[in-house]
């Protein structure tokens, strides 16, 4: 955990507004890592962003200056990544999904955040709308980049688009262990073995760092406990897939929370969600559009455009 302490302290060094870092204590003696940019902006309802599986608050570092000028900005490590709490989590599904939702609840009454505007990436896309589902009351707009977990699995093979190298690698140890059991046995190899399966990585933060950074923060925020990767494991169906799919119940949240889906026009994970949460939405408002130039990691590749259309609908919010 010390390893991971200073490089996510080399990244988070790079960022330009106030922010304040702590561990924030839930009453089950679980501690949430949380990262609040530009504290001292309480005049607007503020951003809560939620990673993806595998990843951490360090990899918001090209967003978070941008996106906290006018409003304050909070993110934090999943229960069971990074540097929050590592806990067991229930082996079913429904239950993993739940302790997730519950502590990003438990977090937020913790901090005294009213209402907020929630974005979440991939898994942690899934993860927020779940939460919206349960207490949409807290929720002013659900953004949605890059989801994880949404659609059916495809009774056409023609609809499944080929997935990156790394993730035919991480799928093929999924039938045996958790999905990032290969970087806990790496030995010497450590966060060479991501820059090897994902040099994409250095390219997309080569403008912050001279480094390896962010194959080193990758590495050290999963070469420990798997808590997490337990519970991903035990949620999903096939690595781009759930068993339970969010579009059985994205119905479920409260008519007046809007939807905005953001993909990568070359995401891995498919762009056409978004059409079939409009026909299952009629009457609220959901948006879905694809950033040029973009894979999965949609707030990396293409940042400052990612960035503006945040920006536009967070102030769309106040």
């Amino acid at each position: 955990m010390s390893q991971l302490k200073n490089v996510e302290a080399k990244i988070l060094q790079c960022l330009q507004n106030k922010f304040l870092a702590r561990y924030v204590s839930l009453p089950n003696q679980n501690k949430i890592w949380t990262v609040t940019v530009s504290p001292e902006q309480k005049d607007r309802t503020p951003l809560v962003m939620v990673h993806g599986f595998g990843g951490g608050v360090g990899l918001w570092i090209l967003n978070m200056d941008s996106l906290s000028v006018r409003r304050t900005l909070h993110t934090f490590d999943l229960l069971g990544f990074g540097r929050s709490s590592r806990p067991t989590f229930p082996r079913d599904p429904e239950g993993a999904e739940d302790e997730f939702v519950t502590s990003i609840e438990t977090w937020r009454e913790t901090m005294g955040i009213p209402s907020m505007i929630l974005l979440g990436h991939s898994l942690g896309g899934f993860l927020a709308t779940s939460y919206s589902i349960k207490y949409p009351e807290r929720v002013k707009h659900l953004i949605l980049v890059d989801l994880w977990g949404f659609s059916l699995w495809p009774t056409d093979p023609s609809e499944i688009r080929a997935p990156p190298t790394w993730v035919k690698a991480v799928a093929s140890v999924l039938g045996r262990s958790n999905p990032l059991a290969v970087l806990r046995v790496a030995g010497s190899w450590e966060p060479g073995l991501v820059q090897q399966f994902r040099p994409d990585f250095k390219r997309k933060f080569a403008d912050f760092f001279e480094h390896d950074a962010t194959s080193e923060y990758i590495y050290h925020c999963n070469a420990q406990d798997p808590s997490g990767e337990t519970a991903f494991k035990a949620m999903m169906e096939s690595f781009g897939w759930a068993r339970r799919p969010m579009l059985e119940r994205i119905h479920l949240i409260r008519k007046d929370v809007p939807i905005t889906m953001i993909y990568g026009a070359n995401t891995w994970i498919g762009t056409s969600t978004g059409k079939r949460v409009k026909m299952q939405r009629p009457d609220s408002y959901v948006r879905d559009m694809e950033i040029e130039g973009a894979s999965h990691h949609v707030y990396a590749d293409q940042q400052h455009i990612f960035n503006a259309v945040v920006e536009e609908i967070c102030d769309s919010v106040d």
